[in-house]
């Protein structure tokens, strides 16, 4: 073997134990924040709403990827008469899935890039903000388009830059950011969308405000949902003060801003007249 030969092999390895450790620590996160991702989870609601009126009127085998403690399966699963099928990379979403909403729906551990799913299986595709959290976004929108019916639709709610701003702001220091994701653009996500194979491509893109009145709050409507994976820092209480102090600085009447940029695509195989 020669010596490039041997320094892309271990950059492979690296890489392999990169990704593999992201997806072990995103499972982890979720899985913690599964029992209380409900009550914690408003501004997630509210963007699925958006999402939610853009179903087909028909489709008979849906997937939702991403689906965390099942609620948007289920209502799925009621709007067409049908199984919908619920994944999560979290073991800990697919146990209060279960618990809530049992047999109306079927669950599936599985990672977005590997889907043990048949070619062209699926009609309808329905992913609310899930994908944001899969470094290997190129994989899973290949495995989407894999598993999508030549007819069918993927509708993906992600999120681009500008979101968490505030959270930002208030967090990062010289020398140490915040612990925040960096998002695609909605350029890049047409991109890789095309890579992909997909010609019909519609994206939208819906800035949203939420508020909340503490500090604390905005960070438990951010773990809430096992953002916290993006970071593996610890925080120290002057951290906290730190960024108490800043964020009151961002303050408005109906209380501390929390940004988020919606990305919305709807997808197909064939182009959209």
């Amino acid at each position: 073997m020669t010596a490039l030969a041997e320094r892309d092999l271990r950059e492979g390895i690296i890489e392999q134990r990169r990704r593999h450790d992201w997806r072990r620590r995103v499972a982890h996160a979720f899985s913690r924040a599964a029992p209380r991702y409900r009550e914690r989870a408003g501004a997630q609601q509210a963007m699925g709403d958006t999402l939610w009126a853009k179903l087909p009127a028909h489709a008979t085998h849906i997937l939702d990827l991403g689906c965390g403690p099942g609620h948007w399966t289920a209502k799925l699963s009621h709007r067409y008469a049908t199984t919908a099928l619920g994944v999560d990379l979290a073991p800990g979403m697919l146990v209060e899935a279960r618990r809530e909403h049992g047999e109306r729906a079927h669950w599936l551990c599985a990672d977005a890039t590997s889907l043990p799913l048949a070619p062209c299986s699926r009609d309808l595709i329905f992913s609310n903000l899930a994908l944001q959290w899969c470094p290997d976004l190129v994989d899973a929108m290949s495995e989407l388009h894999r598993i999508l019916t030549p007819d069918g639709m993927a509708l993906i709610n992600t999120l681009g830059p500008g979101t968490l701003t505030e959270v930002r702001q208030a967090w990062s220091r010289p020398g140490r950011p915040a612990g925040v994701l960096e998002f695609p653009s909605p350029a890049a996500l047409r991109r890789i969308a095309y890579q992909a194979g997909f010609r019909g491509i519609v994206i939208e893109v819906t800035p949203r405000r939420f508020y909340y009145p503490d500090l604390s709050a905005v960070m438990a409507s951010i773990k809430g949902v096992g953002a916290q994976a993006a970071t593996g820092n610890r925080l120290s209480r002057r951290d906290v003060a730190r960024a108490t102090r800043r964020y009151e600085t961002l303050r408005e009447p109906d209380g501390l801003p929390v940004s988020y940029q919606c990305v919305t695509l709807t997808l197909s195989k064939e182009r959209i007249d």
